[in-house]
């Protein structure tokens, strides 16, 4: 919270793919894909990591896809 006399300024998130011109997310490209889940094996949300929302459900549907082929885990505990 902002004291008296103090403002706040925030940088404004931008989509680090459409500024890297990626057309296509690849569900088996698993380095890519891993930015994008928590440790816990959770899809970031848009707001946290700042991605468009063209890219996001692309990057949905492709984390979707690479667990269901296990080249990501479901959860952090699942490959124990």
């Amino acid at each position: 919270m902002a004291r008296d006399g103090e403002s706040r300024s925030f940088r404004r998130k931008f989509c680090k793919l459409c500024f890297d011109k990626v057309e296509r997310i690849d569900y088996k490209d698993d380095r890519r894909l891993t930015r994008f889940i928590t440790d816990r094996g959770k899809i970031v949300p848009r707001r946290i990591s700042g991605t468009c929302a063209r890219h996001q459900s692309q990057i949905t549907e492709a984390v979707k896809r690479a667990r269901i082929l296990a080249l990501l885990p479901f959860t952090s505990e699942q490959y124990r």
